[in-house]
């Protein structure tokens, strides 16, 4: 052991939204916390979100808050209703941050730039006289008699450090992105807690398409469709709006794919799952046979492979002719009824065979974690070793898009630093 021990109140290990929000709430009563974070800054998975622009939360009524969240809703409902959405806006914009609303009530910094977001906590961090350790990495809990007394961190030299405390909040994150330092040490910790851990997969993440189709309309994003997800026992996902989606090489991606993404059970992949694209929502079968019927009266003397401009964008329509089954020679006053309503019924669901969902390397959440049966919903301490605490992405907690996930973070780190 090459230094240490340090003694403080409260060690938060994990330098991301939960442990910032802990540190803080912590701090703000008067604890002396140490934040231990392995990499070089603090945020750094933060600096990534919303593309950069970090949405933070979502201005949405509470309950709708509850809807976005996938997995265990209910063991949220103390720490939201404790740290709520509109106590996060209030925390930001009273330390100086102009926030902004958008469509789904998605909250930015009016800036766009998540830099400005982590920046703001660190100034808190710093005023409330917050010991920063970067380049800290914990390596092990010290518990006796089921209290976790510290933590034994490694320094960016190799050397150990000791950390004594009295509380100890694990906010390591989960396994997304994993070059933010997400590597699931959290779990290892709830492990030596004697804590059961939920089996781990990527959430919100793009998923992979058998064939080729989607490597041929790689880049095509498009916008007002819905999408299903199928199974052998029926449809297990439903999009109940419009939204865009985005073709990639390896198969499809973009908000309504991550959201599909997050309702489906990861052990149904086995099973021959079909994703299924209304090209159309706006319009009934029937309204749509009647589009057509219009377009090609005004093509009447094209081919069917060049009649569908008005209909489809330029990139997907050899595709959609090629599923068809109809001669693109054709032309468009010699297609039958039948062959119309094929085309229908095709641009009504346009099928695609899933193959899987991409790595952690593109997710945005994980799913799984720390069992929430081993977690005090209040305090959010451990149920097995006292004065342990877990935050954030580590717990079996995930939701949505739309700033749900940053709200949990938010939520448990200010409750787990409102009782450390």
């Amino acid at each position: 052991m090459a230094e240490g021990p340090y003694d403080c109140d409260v060690i938060v290990a994990g330098g991301g939204a939960s442990g910032m929000m802990a540190a803080i709430t912590a701090a703000k009563r008067g604890r002396r916390v140490i934040l231990l974070e392995r990499n070089e800054k603090l945020g750094k998975k933060l600096f990534i979100t919303g593309k950069g622009r970090c949405n933070l939360t979502n201005a949405c009524p509470e309950p709708d808050i509850y809807r976005h969240i996938m997995t265990n809703d209910k063991f949220m409902y103390s720490s939201i209703k404790r740290y709520t959405n509109s106590d996060v806006m209030d925390f930001f914009e009273s330390a100086g941050l102009k926030l902004k609303t958008e469509r789904g009530g998605r909250v930015f910094p009016e800036s766009d730039h998540s830099s400005d977001v982590i920046r703001t906590l660190e100034n808190k961090l710093l005023e409330l006289g917050v010991g920063i350790r970067l380049h800290t990495r914990v390596k092990s809990l010290v518990i006796k008699d089921n209290v976790c007394k510290g933590v034994v961190a490694e320094a960016g030299d190799g050397s150990k450090v000791r950390f004594d405390s009295e509380s100890t909040i694990i906010t390591t994150g989960g396994l997304s992105y994993p070059s933010t330092g997400s590597d699931g040490d959290g779990y290892r910790f709830a492990g030596e807690a004697g804590m059961e851990i939920i089996s781990t997969a990527p959430g919100l993440v793009p998923l992979e398409i058998r064939g080729d189709i989607c490597k041929r309309l790689q880049g095509l994003s498009l916008k007002n469709v819905s999408i299903a997800v199928s199974g052998s026992r029926g449809f297990i996902h439903k999009s109940d709006d419009v939204g865009e989606m985005l073709f990639t090489h390896f198969g499809v991606s973009g908000p309504l794919i991550l959201t599909a993404s997050s309702q489906i059970d990861p052990d149904a992949y086995g099973g021959g799952l079909k994703l299924h694209i209304d090209l159309k929502p706006a319009l009934e079968t029937e309204e749509l046979d009647r589009r057509l019927q219009r377009d090609f009266k005004e093509y009447s003397n094209r081919e069917f492979k060049n009649s569908l401009g008005k209909l489809l964008p330029s990139k997907l329509i050899p595709v959609m002719v090629e599923v068809s089954g109809i001669d693109p020679y054709k032309k468009v006053n010699l297609i039958t009824r039948e062959e119309r309503r094929r085309l229908t019924d095709l641009l009504k669901d346009f099928t695609l065979e899933i193959k899987g969902p991409r790595g952690f390397d593109e997710a945005v959440v994980t799913k799984g974690g720390v069992s929430v049966k081993e977690i005090d919903p209040k305090t959010f301490e451990s149920k097995k070793v006292k004065g342990l605490y877990f935050a954030g992405e580590v717990i079996d907690v995930d939701a949505l898009t739309g700033g749900f996930n940053l709200q949990i973070a938010w939520s448990t780190g200010h409750a787990a630093g409102s009782y450390a």
